[in-house]
């Protein structure tokens, strides 16, 4: 049997994680980056598609597990009638070699301890030759290598690698595997004492640069700690998630693969980064997202992988049996080709924020831009899939064409409020005829909100980005009535679906969780109406969803009571960074995207320039 998804924790090396379950077995793991082939596959499968198991082998009476303060360094204490033991694990920081250590250390009593290494390269399906060498052992299969060194005697049975030992109070046992390239020279033996002195000063030296200084800091420092994780450190790419086919229904088939980057994060991302006094990060990742929109806006895809590539082909594993049953597994992204829309405005927001955090400015970012504003001209009156990358047929879905907005009116922003080359009086007409669009084919009064697709009487839970865009004060009364549809329609059990899955929208079968973001969106919505108490009530609800370590997935299943989906979910510690911005600074996403939009306004009016028309 699976594990939970909430029994997992994550170590990285910021170009590739691990999965580490709290029964000590690391069930997931890609060499040498997020989206290679994965090494330990067990996560989506069992045992025989590769694992690596440290325990105790007498009975477990409990387990305790944290993260060392301000680090990504996992302890685990295992507890039997023998004794206690602790376990550490984490991945260095990356130089070179990317390395695994876990160190196996006595507390009390005599613990009998299992080693079990299962090595199957390319997500459980080849068999390593494997050779023993002095202080461990050599596993090759084609291009992949791994080398694993270990302070016990280790021996193999059934294409296994096991060992037997006794953890007695006071001493230490080390291991530590290395993935190197077979044709290139083999990697050194590590020193796991020094390797874990240094991940945790540079760990410690990171968070240590936090601003985040209001309530729930500790789930703030985390979430950031975890978004750090999910960052590919020689680009500044984030990918949404470590795993790939999580299910968002458990026994379903809505699993896909999550280790790329997502130009839709983007803003959420740079508010992130900024609001934890991140600018570094920041600029890093608005050079990725420069770089890796490069080309003719018609080229532009709404994901790309960590390098910047775009060719994310998908295709199917039949040989695992997927996590609980749940199939297809998925490797690569379909979605890459897909017309969306809304990844525009979201292009176009993302390098307005980083001028207005103060980042230095980039001639090459405006000029992006330009063009992506160019393209916008006639493309916005294209039907597109959507925010919710649907693979049913294309619509007019009104939030994209309020993304269309976003790009105008952030564009006019950029002449007006900076000083940048371009033709505001063009797009401010531009904006105001999408605005008037959207305002007539995208509001319903049968229903009083404004609805999925021009087409629809649906709601949809991006509409509760209207007012976090600015598009409309949360005050005007369409807003208001939207905010009541979607509280009426899609919250279950407190938590918000991001759309009705019985309604055919997407071509696939019914049945998913609620996904966590969107009730992080409600939630804002709740701080600009000023139902501050409501809001703060279901942050710290969402914050109950944490497991023992402070992670969460992209869904929660309010129905069974448990995380599903990719794990751990950029966008979900995202989205817990920026509200808890909101609730205490009154200065985090909502208000930056929404009510300093107004704010904007008045410095327009302030140096006699026009104002751009946007609300209606």
């Amino acid at each position: 049997m699976s594990l939970r998804i909430e029994d997992y924790a994550l170590i990285g090396d910021c170009q590739t994680a691990a999965l580490v379950g709290n029964n000590g077995s690391l069930d997931w793991l890609c060499f040498p980056r997020f989206d290679s082939g994965a090494c330990f596959a067990a996560l989506l499968g069992s045992a025989q598609h590769g694992r690596w198991q440290l325990a105790p082998s007498e009975g477990i009476q409990k387990v305790q597990r944290r993260y060392r303060p301000g680090t990504l360094i996992l302890e685990t204490d295992f507890f039997t009638v023998s004794g206690q033991v602790r376990m550490t694990d984490f991945m260095p920081p990356r130089s070179d070699t990317p390395y695994v250590i876990r160190i196996i250390e006595g507390i009390c009593g005599r613990v009998p301890m299992h080693f079990e290494l299962i090595i199957r390269f390319d997500y459980g399906s080849i068999v390593p030759w494997v050779r023993y060498q002095p202080r461990g052992i050599r596993a090759v299969a084609g291009p992949d290598t791994i080398d694993c060194w270990s302070d016990v005697e280790l021996h193999g049975e059934n294409l296994t690698t096991v060992a037997n030992f006794t953890a007695v109070e006071g001493h230490r046992a080390r291991f530590a595997i290395a993935w190197s390239p077979t044709h290139a020279p083999e990697p050194l033996e590590p020193d796991p004492e020094k390797l874990l002195t240094s991940a945790e000063n540079w760990w410690k030296e990171w968070s240590g640069q936090c601003t985040y200084q209001g309530p729930w800091q500790d789930a703030v420092q985390r979430s950031l700690i975890t978004l750090k994780s999910l960052t590919y450190a020689p680009t500044g790419g984030v990918v949404a998630a470590a795993t790939t086919s999580l299910p968002e229904h458990v026994g379903g088939v809505r699993n896909w693969d999550y280790r790329y980057c997502w130009l839709r994060d983007a803003t959420f991302t740079l508010y992130a980064l900024i609001g934890g006094g991140y600018l570094e990060e920041a600029r890093a990742w608005r050079q990725w997202l420069v770089n890796a929109v490069a080309g003719t806006p018609h080229q532009i895809q709404i994901m790309y992988g960590v390098a910047g590539e775009r060719r994310l082909t998908e295709f199917e594993l039949p040989w695992l049996p997927g996590y609980e049953g749940s199939r297809p597994i998925r490797v690569g992204n379909g979605a890459y080709n897909q017309h969306q829309l809304d990844v525009y405005g979201e292009v176009v927001d993302a390098l307005h924020v980083a001028r207005m955090a103060g980042l230095a400015p980039d001639d090459n970012a405006w000029r992006v831009e330009r063009e992506l504003v160019k393209f916008l001209e006639d493309d916005w009156r294209r039907p597109d899939e959507g925010i919710w990358e649907v693979r049913g047929p294309r619509r007019h879905f009104t939030h994209s064409k309020v993304m269309a907005w976003v790009a105008l009116d952030r564009a006019v922003k950029a002449v007006e409020l900076y000083g940048l080359s371009g033709d505001a009086g063009k797009w401010r007409t531009l904006a105001q005829e999408i605005h008037d669009e959207v305002c007539t084919a995208g509001f319903k009064s049968e229903v009083n909100s404004f609805v999925q697709h021009y087409d629809s009487l649906e709601p949809d839970a991006s509409l509760l980005m209207l007012p976090l865009v600015g598009f409309l004060p949360s005050t005007d009364p369409r807003i208001q009535g939207t905010l009541h549809y979607i509280e009426k329609r899609l919250v279950r059990h407190g938590f918000v679906d991001r759309y009705l899955t019985d309604s055919e929208i997407d071509g696939l079968p019914p049945g998913e969780g609620a996904f966590l973001l969107c009730t992080f969106w409600l939630a804002d919505n709740l701080v600009l109406q000023g139902r501050q108490d409501e809001a703060t009530e279901l942050f710290e609800r969402l914050l109950s969803l944490r497991n023992d370590v402070g992670l969460l997935a992209e869904e929660y299943d309010p129905d069974v009571g448990r995380l599903v989906g990719n794990f751990p979910q950029a966008f979900s510690h995202i989205g817990l960074i920026n509200t808890a911005k909101n609730l205490f600074e009154q200065s985090g996403s909502a208000l930056a995207r929404g009510g300093q939009a107004v704010q904007q306004e008045l410095e327009i009016q302030a140096m006699k320039v026009p104002p751009n028309g946007g609300n209606t």
